[in-house]
């Protein structure tokens, strides 16, 4: 195996153990997503704007355990380095909180069955939290290189990518009965497993370069976790993942409620295939963009990616009705799928190069700051989707009682689903292109973000070109002669 002067395989097996640890991220979002909501609406009866509330309720849980497990990875040392060591915990405490979100209790109280369901998904948040937080973090910290941090990016997305696929398709043939609790127990357990040993498999096959911790109270989590937002980059960035992940959220929220209310065709296993070609174009598109990526920049791909998603979106319009032909709505969720490929793609591969500029701002080296707001940034996505979905369909007339027992809903509700599946995703589309269009970060950019820290290190005797100042004030957002300063951290 050929190893690079860090001693290290950069190689397709190492890329591959990084990434898998995105099987989790991108596969129990999937599930949740997709089936959480209906768990809740169709097999419990639960209204669906209440039931909406708890993914929006366990955010604000994540509003506090986020930042404070940024700043619990930044102050830890630990012989396996801090952010592998919490990796393997939150491998376990997730995979059992994942599970425990599927329990049934035995009652019929709308009012236990909230307060209950809220509680398993604020536990699974956190456990989540614990696994993800150092695991948005540890790439800055395996490697320095721009474009080798591109091709583990592409790795992890193609793992996400197979993570949406298996949890996207499987549950699918496991509850074909979508008001059967116990078949999305059966899928709990078995998902619980499969996330546990991927995220085992990403602990045993990173490294992590052994720094001095950061010296910071708890206490200080949260003014830090928001001096992260001063840097115009981050704020870019968040809008970038929020636009794009809470897009691609409303697809798979409403795909359920797409394909069983609208289109009538989940008994005929439309929804399988409608998820089967999304997912395929979406895995055939990170093959395709994963080196256009490495070769042009981050920012490329999401102004390519975003219209082609906007295309497929608004394709849907004329075929979204009962009885429609099925071909043409696969066609159009193909389009969707590998224009997200390119989005979804940018999306992970520049978060990694977040902690640098948030570096050159504050001088302190605090990736798991910057990743534990790039998390939260996620949860929110997913939270805000959920909420959103579940106001929505209530404001569309959608009828639980009437769901629970397998009827059809009104034929204005219907056209209502159809509408919230295509016009929300096709705005936050076009807002993630505005965003995409004005971020300032490429390799060009970075490669200057690194030279200076260097030169404040001492690393580098160059002098700075006025050409760089202007790039460095543009991507931080702060005047060149206030950048390096400890004071920009709280």
């Amino acid at each position: 195996m050929i190893k690079n002067s860090d001693g290290h395989s950069y190689g397709i097996l190492s890329r591959f153990m990084y990434g898998i640890g995105e099987f989790y991220g991108g596969g129990a979002f999937v599930i949740i997503n997709t089936f959480f909501a209906v768990f809740l609406t169709k097999a419990l009866g639960m209204p669906t704007a209440l039931a909406g509330t708890i993914p929006l309720v366990g955010k604000i849980w994540d509003a506090i355990t986020d930042p404070i497990m940024g700043n619990i990875t930044d102050r830890t040392r630990s012989r396996f380095g801090a952010k592998r060591f919490y990796i393997l915990i939150g491998g376990i405490v997730s995979s059992i909180t994942f599970i425990m979100l599927w329990l049934t209790i035995p009652t019929k109280s709308v009012t236990a069955l909230y307060i209950f369901y809220l509680l398993m998904y604020c536990l699974f948040s956190t456990g989540f939290t614990i696994l993800m937080v150092p695991y948005n973090g540890l790439l800055p910290d395996m490697i320095d290189d721009y474009s080798v941090r591109s091709r583990f990016s592409s790795a992890r997305m193609l793992c996400s990518t197979l993570g949406s696929m298996v949890c996207g398709l499987v549950p699918t043939l496991i509850i074909n009965d979508n008001l059967d609790t116990s078949k999305y127990m059966t899928c709990a357990l078995i998902f619980g497993v499969i996330f546990f040993i991927s995220s085992l498999i990403t602990f045993l096959g990173t490294w992590e370069k052994q720094k001095e911790p950061v010296k910071s109270n708890l206490k200080d989590s949260f003014p830090q976790a928001v001096s992260v937002f001063k840097s115009h980059s981050f704020r870019l960035f968040i809008g970038i993942y929020l636009f794009g992940q809470c897009g691609m959220d409303f697809v798979s929220g409403m795909a359920v409620y797409y394909v069983d209310d609208v289109l009538n065709g989940y008994s005929n296993g439309y929804f399988t295939m409608l998820m089967a070609i999304l997912l395929i174009s979406q895995l055939i598109g990170m093959l395709i963009f994963g080196p256009v990526i490495a070769r042009t920049s981050k920012k490329f791909a999401i102004l390519v990616g975003a219209p082609i998603r906007l295309l497929g979106t608004l394709g849907l319009l004329a075929f979204s009705y009962e009885g429609a032909n099925i071909v043409p709505i696969l066609v159009m969720t193909a389009i969707i799928g590998f224009g997200n490929a390119a989005t979804l793609t940018s999306i992970f591969a520049i978060m990694a190069d977040m902690a640098e500029v948030d570096e050159l701002i504050t001088s302190i080296h605090r990736p798991g700051i910057v990743s534990g707001m790039a998390t939260f940034a996620r949860k929110i996505s997913s939270g805000l989707s959920a909420y959103l979905i579940g106001v929505l369909l209530s404001v569309v007339g959608y009828d639980s009682s009437l769901a629970s027992t397998g009827a059809r809903q009104s034929a204005a509700t219907q056209n209502g689903i159809a509408l919230i599946y295509i016009i929300a995703p096709a705005i936050l589309i076009t807002l993630l292109f505005i965003v995409g269009l004005i971020f300032p970060l490429t390799g060009k950019e970075f490669a200057i973000i690194q030279k200076e820290i260097a030169r404040r290190k001492g690393e580098d005797t160059s002098t700075i070109t006025e050409e760089e100042i202007k790039i460095c004030e543009k991507v931080t957002g702060f005047k060149y002669e206030n950048l390096w300063n400890k004071s920009n951290a709280r």
